[in-house]
């Protein structure tokens, strides 16, 4: 039998590719043999990645996108087919989050920044959304593909203060299942549409919510904890496994799923 988790040679298209999490995702990816490209806003980021997987035998390419623009998703599309000829797998990996689509303790839903919520949602689930267009249409007129979101435990739980992060995401988790039976019923079998749902990470986009300016852990950040099995926050090199499981061969007949990775959090209570 073949290996089930090969995924050499396949054209990995990774948006938010140079993020916290994307990064070692590309650079893991790439590692397997896949070719990969990074699809981002930060140039000089995304040419070191590229060069950092090259000098240790990757394959890789780094294109400039906005993940909310449909013209720069075309053009990135086009290059991508000019270089490899397929897409293989999309990891909707971009999003993010802004202050003042948030609560802060001392708020009320009547102050959030409607303006900022709106661009959250714009680039969580719209983001997602405009890239799967573009890039599901290469893999239609192949006739395979698949697809992997980045969704989040707030899309499974209404979390306190994330209003507008947790919107959009759990408007991805949706989409998701949507997604996975609209492209499975009209062109067949061979498309798969999944989603990763992170638990708390330490990242850039969160550090200021879960550590104070000496390193300790908010009051957010133990409460997270304690309801956390594990008790500790997850490392970005622990998605990995579930990542190249949900886009290789070893999860052929797996579609429509959200995948928790977030060290028990979802599954305790009290």
């Amino acid at each position: 039998m073949n290996d089930l988790f090969d995924i050499r040679n396949r054209v990995v298209v990774v948006t938010g590719g140079t993020g916290v999490l994307g990064r070692p995702i590309c650079a893991y990816l790439a590692g397997q043999g896949a070719r990969v490209v990074v699809l981002g806003r930060n140039e000089q980021a995304g040419r070191e990645l590229v060069g950092t997987i090259r000098e240790q035998g990757g394959e890789a390419l780094f294109l400039t996108t906005d993940v909310r623009s449909r013209q720069l998703l075309e053009a990135n599309c086009t290059a991508v087919l000019n270089a490899y000829g397929s897409v293989d797998v999309l990891l909707n990996a971009a999003g993010g989050n802004l202050p003042g689509a948030t609560i802060a303790p001392d708020q009320t839903l009547f102050d959030v920044d409607m303006e900022a919520f709106r661009r959250v949602v714009d680039l969580n689930l719209f983001g997602t959304v405009l890239p799967t267009t573009v890039f599901a249409r290469a893999m239609v007129e192949r006739g395979r593909g698949v697809v992997l979101n980045f969704c989040s435990e707030s899309a499974l739980r209404p979390l306190t203060r994330v209003a507008g992060y947790g919107a959009a995401k759990a408007a991805v988790a949706n989409f998701t299942k949507y997604l996975a039976g609209e492209l499975a019923r009209k062109y067949g079998e061979g498309f798969r549409v999944n989603a990763v749902a992170p638990g708390f990470f330490l990242t850039e986009q969160n550090r200021t919510l879960l550590t104070a300016p000496d390193g300790s852990y908010t009051e957010r950040a133990r409460t997270i904890l304690a309801h956390t099995p594990f008790g500790r926050f997850g490392r970005p090199e622990e998605l990995l496994g579930t990542v190249h499981y949900l886009i290789s061969d070893a999860s052929s007949f797996v579609t429509g799923t959200l995948a928790v990775v977030d060290g028990g959090f979802d599954a305790f209570s009290i």
